[in-house]
């Protein structure tokens, strides 16, 4: 006997769901992996012993290891745009970035510093690997669009290049820390990025 459409419909949402939340659990125990043991420990046996998945699920969900890495290395890229919306979309005040930033970097080398470690791990691996070049590129090339200049101007392109990198001095220095560095610690080096030009404009990063 056929099965009603709507009984079909059903089972496919439901297999597309299941198959997103097997995916979604091989990319976070990648990140795992990278961040414990480093990027040469990224094997299939391994990723799927950390995901709790049959290590053909590896391969049925990803073309190889590279593309397995972008994946996980865009995600934490879309994530972190995610939360850079957040924060602009409850930020008003220009005075009040310095702080907010600060408290941001201060709560990934504290409350995440494994995911973050992970994430830096994959940035530095798109060195040698190109695959993983536009996906280590992301978050900045999107992070830059909400940065305006003063009068909400365009940004000067060298000051804006400064200013992202930076930030990744200040995560890769806090990661290396004895003692990861408080919201309080940062909050002056963060007043001294933005201060001179004035950079960060009302409402926006």
């Amino acid at each position: 006997m056929t099965q009603p459409r709507h009984r079909l419909d059903e089972e496919t949402d439901g297999r597309r769901l299941k198959g997103e939340r097997r995916r979604r659990a091989i990319i976070d125990a990648a990140l795992r992996v990278v961040a414990r043991d480093g990027v040469a420990a990224v094997s299939h046996r391994n990723i799927a012993r950390e995901a709790g998945v049959p290590p053909a699920s590896i391969g049925y969900y990803f073309d190889g290891i590279d593309d397995l890495l972008v994946a996980a290395l865009m995600e934490s890229c879309e994530t972190l745009i995610a939360q850079v919306e957040q924060i602009v979309e409850r930020v008003h005040e220009r005075t009040a970035w310095p702080r907010v930033i600060a408290e941001h970097l201060a709560g990934l080398v504290r409350e995440h510093r494994e995911r973050t470690l992970g994430e830096y791990e994959l940035y530095l691996l798109a060195a040698r690997r190109p695959a993983l070049r536009p996906a280590a590129r992301r978050w900045i090339e999107a992070a830059s669009s909400f940065v305006t200049g003063p009068g909400g101007q365009a940004p000067d392109p060298g000051i804006l290049k400064a200013f992202f990198a930076a930030i990744d001095g200040i995560l890769m220095q806090a990661l290396i820390a004895d003692e990861p560095p408080t919201a309080d610690d940062l909050e002056p080096v963060l007043r001294f990025l933005v201060q001179p030009v004035d950079y960060l404009g009302a409402g926006q990063v």
